[in-house]
């Protein structure tokens, strides 16, 4: 599937960095929550879930947001989350694609000219802070590309065809992988604009890290995140969540709706 070109070019403002970018992406159709309501727009103590990631780059260095979500919640989106908390940063609230990829690719062609670094982030992620922003900001400035993630804490098995446990690698080489993920804008839209022109290096896609691998073969450096950023996917999750979002609030004294 080819879709439109990415805009070429980062133009650098004159004696200073570029605009930090985030795509935070909130176009999933959360079937494996089992619920009407899509998972990012769950009541997660007293606000949308999308909320919290929205919030923490609106409080983060990040200078613009970029919002991609189902095209039938645009409206809502602008109305019910952007304009109802003040969320200054989002400049564009825009449809995404059928696959995340997709969403990913429409929301870099509505970057900002002068961006020059772009962190893209789950919105189902809602506890992802400003340490973990600010890391990923720094780790893509030197590196040039970076995702937050973890040490697994188990043992992981790689599987044969026939499901049975084919190696075991070194526990301490294994990460899971978290969002958000950063890169310079060049890099990313390069990589991005190469799958796009071919169906078949766009399959088994499942992150932003896997595209600049593929497409650049340039490597992609392993930011400390946090146990507790987890993907709000499932109810299980969901409990979870509010048991994580209450001790926070208890640790800061804060109160829900």
């Amino acid at each position: 599937m080819k879709e439109k070109e990415i805009s070429s070019g980062k133009k650098e403002r004159e004696g200073r960095r570029g605009l930090i970018s985030a795509i935070v992406l909130a176009a999933g159709s959360g079937k494996r929550m089992g619920t009407k309501v899509q998972k990012q727009f769950l009541d997660l103590g007293g606000y949308p879930v999308l909320y919290y990631s929205l919030r923490a780059f609106e409080e983060s260095p990040v200078d613009e947001v970029i919002l991609v979500t189902g095209e039938r919640q645009i409206d809502f989106c602008r109305r019910e989350i952007v304009e109802k908390y003040g969320f200054q940063k989002v400049k564009e609230v825009t449809a995404g694609g059928a696959e995340r990829y997709h969403s990913v690719f429409r929301g870099l062609n509505c970057l900002s000219d002068e961006a020059s670094l772009v962190l893209i982030h789950d919105g189902a992620r809602p506890f992802v802070d400003r340490g973990i922003i600010e890391r990923t900001i720094a780790d893509a400035e030197k590196y040039g590309a970076c995702v937050a993630g973890m040490p697994s804490k188990d043992t992981v098995k790689i599987a044969d065809e026939g499901g049975f446990a084919a190696t075991t690698p070194d526990r301490s080489l294994v990460w899971t992988v978290q969002t958000p993920q950063a890169f310079r804008r060049e890099l990313i839209c390069r990589a991005y604009k190469a799958m796009m022109e071919s169906e078949a290096l766009q399959q088994g896609i499942t992150d932003d890290a896997m595209v600049v691998e593929r497409m650049t073969g340039e490597p992609i450096w392993l930011t400390e995140g946090s146990y507790e950023n987890i993907k709000v996917t499932t109810p299980e999750d969901m409990a979870v969540a509010e048991a994580i979002l209450k001790r926070n609030q208890d640790r800061n004294g804060e109160k829900t709706l």
